[in-house]
C-alpha cells in the first residue's frame, strides 16, 4: 500500500519540477500535466519507484546511485513514451532537438538529470516520505486511486480522439469563459420596443 502513495507523490513531485522546469526556461507550453484532471506526471512515479526498488547496496553508495538511477529512469521514461505514442497515440516530450537522444524519446543531458535528481530522492524525500506514508488513511489512498484510474481512462479515451495533449488544457478556456460572462452581465439590456402613438398597430394595413 505505501508504494502507491509513494507512486502518487513522486507523480505530484514530477508535476511540479515539469512546471518550475517550464518557468525558468521560458517554454511557451507552461502547464505540463499529463492527465485530464489530476496534476500529476506518471512518468516520475514509475521511474521513482524503479529506482527506491534499486538493490541496497547500490542505494547506499552515491557513486553508484547516480549512473544507476539514470539508467533506471531513461528506462522508465522510454517505455512510458513508447506507451503514449502507441496507446494514447501523443508524445507529451520530443527530444530531437537535444544532443545524443534515442528516437526523441530520451537523451543524454536529461538521463543524467535524473540520475543527480536520485541524490535527494534516495536521501532526502524518502526517509520521510516512508516515516508519513502509513499514517495517512487507507480510504483516502482507495479513492485516490480509483480517481486516478478513472482519470486514466478518460485522458486516453479522449487523446485517442483528438491526438493532440493540447486537449488537456480545458481549464485555459475557463477564464475566458468566465470575462465573457462578466461582459454579458455588464452589457445593457436591450431596449423595450416602443408601441405607435395613437395605440395603432405598427404593423402596414
Amino acid at each position: 500500500m505505501e508504494w502507491i502513495w509513494y507512486f502518487f507523490l513522486y507523480s505530484a513531485a514530477g508535476f511540479l519540477i515539469e512546471v518550475a522546469y517550464a518557468r525558468l526556461m521560458g517554454l511557451k507550453k507552461r502547464d505540463r500535466k499529463c492527465l485530464l484532471l489530476l496534476p500529476l506526471c506518471p512518468v516520475y512515479g514509475v521511474g521513482a519507484l524503479g529506482i527506491l526498488l534499486l538493490p541496497e547496496p547500490v542505494l547506499r553508495a552515491p557513486l553508484l546511485l547516480v549512473p544507476a538511477a539514470a539508467a533506471v529512469a531513461v528506462g522508465a521514461e522510454y517505455l512510458m513514451a513508447l506507451f503514449y505514442e502507441k496507446v494514447w497515440r501523443v508524445a507529451f516530450w520530443d527530444y530531437r532537438a537535444m544532443p545524443f537522444h534515442l528516437q526523441g524519446r530520451v537523451c543524454l543531458p536529461f538521463a543524467a538529470a535524473w540520475g543527480l535528481l536520485a541524490l535527494p530522492l534516495v536521501y532526502g524525500v524518502q526517509p520521510l516520505a516512508r516515516r508519513l506514508a502509513p499514517l495517512l488513511p487507507p480510504e483516502l489512498l482507495a479513492g485516490l486511486t480509483a480517481l486516478f484510474l478513472a482519470d486514466c481512462v478518460c485522458t486516453g479515451a479522449l487523446l485517442r480522439r483528438r491526438g493532440d495533449t493540447d486537449a488537456l488544457r480545458w481549464y485555459r478556456t475557463v477564464p475566458l469563459w468566465l470575462r465573457a460572462r462578466a461582459a454579458r452581465r455588464r452589457s445593457p439590456p436591450d431596449a423595450p420596443t416602443r408601441r405607435p402613438a395613437g395605440g395603432q398597430r405598427s404593423e402596414s394595413a
